[in-house]
């Protein structure tokens, strides 16, 4: 069995995730209107120049201190109100052609990220992909976020998470292929017999260029319901489930006023065997 493994930020979608549900977050109590711009500007700095590993540990930091005390159940509410208005317009063209002719060709496809499994868990419900690997934070017994992780998907764990994954799913990483835009991913990228360079940060670049790897460039964010070259009811149908579940959950919310925990997908609908869940939580 093949697989592809996407990463998300930069290669999946045009932003960095996190920083694209800044003002929803805003808009539901989270955070500080001063909070969201200065994730603007952050964003701005990130896409134009990367970011180094040590950036990107500091920016986890503050990440994990904004969001102590949260509610997982409120962010998973938010996320799930406000994805295709969030993160739907901004996913590229290139990826969405990619993943469709990766399942074409009868390949698992699977997102692979350091975002919080809040956000990766829905897009991988909307994206129709046959899981996800993504961070884990740690909640305390009322369900509110401790500030710490239990699990970090980045640089040398994003690799044993798919090592691990293709060993559970007898995937054959000799002849797998996986799609990152940072130096970051290096480990995860030699773990596969294809590495694919994706808009690459600078030292991602020098590395392939090194190493004689495929580099792409995604240029083209689309909204997946503008998708006219879609040959397949693969996304059309993964939109309408997406569309449904926010549906349900405004629903739901207004009702008891309580937010629905977030669940697992039950498979696609493609005559393919049941996939693994949309989160494999490696460290568990």
């Amino acid at each position: 069995m093949r697989a592809a493994f996407f990463d998300l930020d930069k290669t999946v979608i045009a932003k960095a995730s996190i920083a694209a549900f800044g003002r929803p977050f805003r808009r539901g109590g989270l955070i500080s209107r001063r909070t969201v711009a200065r994730a603007v500007v952050g964003q701005l700095v990130y896409l134009q120049f990367g970011a180094s590993e040590q950036k990107l540990e500091r920016i986890r930091e503050s990440l994990l201190l904004l969001t102590k005390g949260w509610e997982r159940d409120r962010v998973a509410e938010i996320v799930r109100e406000t994805l295709l208005e969030t993160i739907e317009p901004i996913i590229y063209r290139e990826a969405l052609d990619l993943m469709e002719r990766h399942h074409e060709a009868g390949d698992l496809v699977y997102l692979v990220s350091a975002a919080p499994e809040e956000i990766v868990r829905p897009l991988a419900d909307l994206l129709g992909v046959d899981g996800a690997v993504a961070s884990v934070a740690e909640v305390d017994g009322e369900g509110r976020y401790t500030g710490r992780m239990a699990y970090y998907a980045y640089g040398p764990a994003k690799a044993a998470a798919v090592r691990r994954l293709a060993e559970g799913e007898r995937i054959d990483l000799a002849i797998s292929t996986a799609y990152s835009d940072s130096v970051t991913d290096v480990p995860m990228l030699e773990a596969v017999g294809h590495p694919v360079a994706v808009n690459p940060d600078r030292a991602l670049a020098r590395v392939a260029r090194e190493r004689g790897w495929e580099v792409r460039e995604f240029t083209n964010p689309v909204r997946v319901r503008d998708r006219t070259a879609v040959r397949t009811s693969v996304l059309t149908t993964a939109l309408a489930v997406a569309t449904a579940t926010a549906a349900l959950v405004v629903w739901r919310g207004r009702r008891s006023r309580l937010a629905p925990k977030v669940q697992g997908r039950q498979g696609r609908s493609t005559g393919r065997r049941a996939p693994v869940g949309a989160v494999v939580r490696t460290d568990l």
